[in-house]
């Protein structure tokens, strides 16, 4: 077990930050976990741990938002989605640009926060119909981007904000999809983690601040009105599509 008390600070502060946007928004945090434990650790161990514990969250996050707050509609056509983006994202994982496909997530994602923020907070609430096609596109670039550069919430979010469901819903649908994507990302790196058990050892340290976490995002979900909610959805998606941008904007021009 790690002993620096540093660690711990960081540690337990960026899991409990993590666990709080998995209860309270289904996610959007993650995006933060490995850069701030990265300040602690290897960045190579800091991605085992984030992807370890956040697999962890899903399960204590799935106790509360279970099968009844998923809009299984849109997962039906999303997971297949998924399960392609992530097959195409292994095939190709040695020959694409991971950089160009952060960037252009990024991009896409920017320009659709924009547009709310401009024009489509004020506008009055609609609700798009479940739509295959958008839904599969949404789950494949998801499952892509999550695969080659761990990119993976803002197309999905795109998808569920743009449905119009309810906070609940939105939250508990986002949890489920990336339940599943999450568990199949999870032998590689526990693969990974058994050639640096230091890591497990490490992620073994944060787990117990990880349901910590999601039942105080819980809680936050509970007191936040769905207009709050999905302000701060679109907020966090802003910051995540900003992050991706920068990083990958500043790694091809290295």
């Amino acid at each position: 077990m790690p002993s620096d008390p540093l660690f711990y600070l960081v540690g337990w502060a960026t899991t409990l930050l993590v666990g709080i946007g998995k209860g309270a928004f289904g996610g959007g945090l993650a995006i933060l976990g490995v850069p701030l434990l990265a300040l602690v650790v290897d960045p190579l161990q800091a991605a085992i741990m984030v992807a370890l514990l956040v697999a962890a969250m899903d399960l204590f996050a799935i106790g509360s938002f279970g099968v009844s707050t998923w809009s299984k509609k849109d997962l039906a056509w999303l997971i297949p989605g998924l399960i392609v983006g992530i097959a195409i994202g292994y095939a190709v994982f040695l020959i694409v640009d991971a950089r160009i496909v952060t960037l252009t997530i990024g991009l896409v994602t920017l320009a659709f926060t924009a547009h709310w923020f401009l024009r489509g907070r004020t506008a009055p609430a609609g609700q798009l119909p479940v739509s295959p096609p958008l839904a599969l596109l949404a789950g494949t670039a998801s499952g892509f981007t999550t695969f080659v550069a761990h990119a993976g919430g803002p197309p999905v979010a795109m998808y569920l904000l743009a449905r119009g469901l309810s906070k609940t819903a939105f939250v508990g649908t986002t949890i489920a999809f990336f339940m599943l994507g999450n568990l199949l990302k999870l032998p590689p790196y526990i693969a990974l983690g058994l050639k640096q058990p230091q890591a497990l050892w490490a992620a073994l340290a944060l787990l117990p601040a990880a349901p910590l976490g999601v039942w105080l995002g819980r809680w936050l979900h509970e007191r936040l009105d769905q207009k709050r909610l999905f302000f701060a959805c679109y907020l966090l998606l802003a910051v995540a599509a900003l992050k991706l941008t920068t990083d990958a904007a500043l790694a091809l021009l290295r």
